[in-house]
């Protein structure tokens, strides 16, 4: 006897649509699994045997098929125990077609029947609403995660026997309802830039990377307060949006990270990966393409502390992801595209022992030490990098001062204002600010007058400036004039776009 029944899968953050085919026939007993299982999935049939037989149902001592539909696919993970043992159970006529047609069943079994989360819950629930699905049962921890998308209803499950009894109609299992807001409030940070002493240009800075979607590196020496900086970044950046926490939401669930109880992220992500990590690790890899730092921090900030440590070829795949927003990885079976709009902050010493120019300490680098430590970050990865700023140390006076700096909800205000006007000037485009601008935007929102054009002029031939480099003053200079309120660029703000360009005079 032959049953079907609709499962999911993911690609890359995407779900679709897995047709999970169960065939039981005469012969010796046997439990085939076909249709390019990986693993997980070929291990499924000792896990369903054991949860069939231990829900109290009898398990057929016949001959088994599974096929997983479309079968040239790889599959991967547990999500298929649980519409197998439903397609084991319909086949024997324990269950009429009409009891599970066009619902979807994902769900990993526990050997007892208990119904266990997966990954990719939420992909797989919009790719439910995309093909017109009557509901999607799943496991009851990933339902809030689901719930988020409309349309569709979320059927929250704990035993392979609560299923069983939902779909006979003896048990009634209602929908998760989606209680979503669309609006997502400032988190309550700890942290906070009234803490930072000093520093007010390096504040300054790292507020106009806030408004405008900037990278940034610091260069300065040991306990100048790099770090510390960097990570209060996060609270001067303006709340996610829907569309954007739904698609950082999607890439956390693939790979199960999701906050227990939350159905979406609804803080922008803050990532700082140790200089050791791999290539794959950093950028996304594996046999079967898994996301790596920099699609975890979409949206967000990717944080790179004391960045000539980390391997050469691990910084130079960033280069892709830092000028397309998105991660392409290709294998031989496959290829995969994940988001991965960040922004980059970086942090490095001067020289190797960390006190070059250092008005106290000396530096005891020679000239060939410190061109060879730079020489760890290339050019082209530097070009890359909007901002450039000096962190030189704080003097005693300031760190014991009693008067604090700004607070980052001050700075926050003036962020949000300028991000407003951004929203208006790309509405209806497929960029959120001005570090995402193109030529043809370049050309349409950041015209110059003749002062400024004289003075850039000037930068590029003093510095050997190259065209890229260019366009990132363009839009700095647009991000400053943004902070500002006002509709033009002016001559000073190009003025202090081309001070943020520290390593291209020096290089």
């Amino acid at each position: 006897m032959l049953a079907k029944i609709l499962s999911s899968a993911v690609i890359g953050i995407d779900a679709y649509v897995v047709e999970v085919e169960v065939d039981i026939a005469r012969g010796l007993p046997s439990f085939s699994t076909v249709g390019l299982p990986e693993g997980a999935v070929r291990e499924s049939k000792e896990r369903v045997k054991a949860a069939v037989t231990n829900s109290g149902y009898h398990f057929p001592s016949d001959r088994i098929t599974v096929n997983l539909a479309p079968a040239d696919i790889k599959k991967e993970g547990s999500a298929f125990d649980l519409p197998m043992a439903l397609g084991i159970l319909a086949a024997t006529g324990l269950l009429e077609k009409s009891h599970y047609t066009d619902y979807i069943f994902v769900g990993e079994l526990a050997l007892d029947g208990m119904i266990r989360p997966i990954k990719g819950a939420l992909s797989m629930a919009i790719a439910a609403r995309d093909i017109g699905i009557k509901g999607i049962f799943l496991p009851a921890e990933n339902a809030s995660e689901a719930a988020v998308v409309d349309g569709i209803p979320i059927f929250p499950v704990k035993t392979l026997s609560q299923v069983i009894s939902a779909l006979k109609g003896v048990v009634k299992v209602s929908p998760v309802p989606s209680e979503i807001n669309h609006f997502f409030e400032t988190p309550d940070f700890k942290l906070d830039f009234s803490d930072v002493r000093g520093q007010e240009h390096a504040k300054r800075a790292m507020e106009i990377a806030a408004a405008g979607g900037h990278n940034l590196i610091m260069v300065g020496p040991p306990g100048s307060g790099k770090t510390m900086l960097a990570k209060r970044l996060p609270t001067v950046l303006p709340p996610l949006r829907f569309e954007e926490s739904l698609e950082t939401s999607k890439i956390y669930s693939v790979l199960g990270l999701m906050p227990d109880g939350a159905g979406l992220v609804k803080t922008r992500p803050f990532q700082a990966p140790h200089h050791t990590i791999s290539d794959a690790g950093l950028i996304g890899g594996g046999q079967n393409p898994k996301p790596g730092q920099v699609s975890l921090a979409h949206h967000g900030v990717l944080f790179l502390d004391e960045l000539p440590e980390f391997r050469r070829n691990v910084l130079e795949v960033l280069r892709q992801p830092m000028e397309e927003g998105a991660v392409t990885i290709s294998r031989a079976n496959s290829t995969v595209s994940y988001p991965a709009d960040f922004m980059l902050v970086a942090a490095m010493n001067p020289c190797p022992c960390g006190f070059l120019g250092d008005v106290k300490r000396e530096c005891t680098c020679s000239p060939l030490q410190i061109q060879r430590y730079r020489a760890k970050v290339s050019g082209p990865l530097l070009d890359r990098i909007d901002l450039h700023l000096e962190v030189p140390a704080v003097p005693y006076r300031e760190l014991s001062g009693i008067s604090e700096g700004e607070s980052s909800q001050t700075i926050l205000g003036r962020v949000v204002k300028a991000r407003r006007i951004q929203e208006e000037r790309f509405f209806r485009t497929k960029i959120f600010n001005n570090a995402s601008m193109n030529s043809r935007h370049l050309k349409k929102y950041c015209p110059i007058d003749s002062e400024s054009s004289l003075l850039l002029e000037r930068a590029m031939d003093r510095f050997g400036l190259s065209a890229r480099a260019h366009a990132r003053i363009l839009k700095i200079a647009r991000t400053i004039a943004d902070l500002e309120g006002v509709p033009d660029i002016q001559a000073s703000h190009v003025a202090e776009a081309i001070q943020y360009r520290t390593l291209d005079r020096k290089l």
